[in-house]
């Protein structure tokens, strides 16, 4: 049970409680939840009376809002955000109405075509770049690939890096500039 001496001095410094609170998320969608949740725990325990009276409740409440928040392992973070009850929210671009990048997608189903295309060419080495191509956007790591597929990681860089320049030069051709 909340002591009225608490209730009051929460009442009078809500505001200012809660605009810590947006301060240290920097006005995340989740502030509203942090707040809340360290309210509770500040309010649970057991020298909160103690903290008010001594002047030190703000200092005390900014640490568990600090904490809890930018801490990957604080009560907070697995609680909430690892158990996926609090979702974090990308920020949309506010003049955009349509956020789907329509020429990324370009780019990437033509650079689909032209890898598909080297497989298909009939030369072999135009086939077995395009593959290690293939296999390390599923696996950049050409250590980790390298160890997997038993293939010099020098080999599958080269490769990677010829089939990266054989797909700007084929994009050039038909207009379009990725940096890859």
């Amino acid at each position: 049970m909340i002591s009225n001496y608490l209730t009051e001095w929460l009442s009078n410094n809500y505001e200012a409680i809660e605009l810590m609170a947006v301060k240290i998320t920097r006005g995340s969608p989740e502030t509203p939840d942090l707040l809340h949740y360290s309210l509770l725990h500040f309010l649970e325990h057991g020298r909160a009376e103690e903290l008010v009276e001594g002047g030190q409740a703000m200092k005390f409440l900014s640490g568990i809002m600090w904490r809890s928040f930018h801490s990957g392992t604080s009560a907070y973070h697995t609680e909430y955000r690892q158990k996926g009850r609090v979702h974090t929210h990308e920020p949309q671009p506010e003049e955009a109405d349509d956020p789907y990048d329509y020429e990324r997608d370009q780019v990437v189903t033509e650079i689909k075509g032209i890898i598909r295309s080297m497989r298909k060419s009939g030369e072999i080495e135009l086939w077995f770049h395009a593959t290690l191509f293939e296999m390390w956007l599923e696996n950049p790591n050409y250590s980790k690939l390298a160890k997997k597929i038993g293939i010099p990681r020098t080999s599958i860089s080269h490769a990677v890096r010829l089939t990266k320049k054989h797909i700007i030069t084929k994009l050039k051709e038909k207009g379009i500039t990725w940096n890859g």
